[in-house]
């Protein structure tokens, strides 16, 4: 079975705002998100990407350019169960503000009993977007073989949950995962087991410095926006 590679996007403006960003249109890159963005060529150039997957979101499509545009022949899909979560009323809110909900303290210890206020759960979040790689990893080995290769770019939180949907961890405990902006996480499907080869590498170990403030408790929800 194929090789899964899943690119967080790019740090966006929502992310150095301080905004849960979910489904809201118009969240773009911001400089930092761009040049990331622009990286991911170069950083990918020994892969023989056979399929490039993205979620619909404009911060995400974005991410994917430079590397469509560097690999004019590879072919690009949309598939929105790879989308940011629905957080229905929470979108668009300070993340600041969303610290004093009721409901963060169940997103941050039980996420399978959380459902966001006209929104979705972060259970529908998980089995949209996993049943969306077991239907593409069948699609791609049976265009490109077993052994090829290819990228989705996603989310913070979708992509926590595939990784914990991979190694068979409880949703309740995906919190314990971190993904920065445009980090390469990979996971390797075989007919017995997934094998988690790659975690949130950014190739830059700046987000391990000790910083001024405390390092924080609680999990960022939709994933935080990286190494300052």
């Amino acid at each position: 079975m194929p090789t899964l590679i899943l690119v967080r996007h790019g740090r966006s403006t929502a992310n150095t705002s301080g905004v849960l960003a979910g489904w809201t249109p118009g969240v773009a890159l911001d400089d930092r998100g761009a040049a990331q963005a622009a990286a991911l060529p170069g950083r990918l150039a020994g892969l023989p990407l056979s399929e490039v997957v993205a979620s619909p979101l404009q911060r995400c499509q974005e991410t994917v350019r430079p590397l469509l545009d560097a690999r004019p022949g590879l072919r690009s899909h949309t598939d929105e169960r790879i989308g940011e979560c629905h957080y229905g009323d929470w979108s668009g809110r300070k993340l600041a503000e969303l610290a004093d909900e009721p409901l963060m303290e169940v997103v941050q210890a039980h996420p399978t009993a959380a459902a966001f206020p006209g929104g979705e759960s972060m259970r529908a979040m998980q089995t949209r977007a996993a049943e969306a790689v077991r239907e593409w990893n069948a699609r791609v080995e049976r265009d490109h073989g077993a052994d090829a290769v290819y990228l989705m770019c996603s989310h913070g939180d979708i992509i926590k949950s595939l990784v914990a949907d991979a190694l068979g961890l409880h949703l309740d405990l995906f919190q314990r995962i971190s993904v920065e902006p445009c980090s390469i996480t990979a996971i390797r499907y075989t007919r017995l087991r997934p094998f988690l080869v790659r975690l949130g590498d950014t190739g830059d170990f700046a987000s391990l410095a000790p910083r001024e403030e405390h390092g924080e408790e609680d999990a960022p929800v939709g994933g935080g926006a990286g190494a300052p």
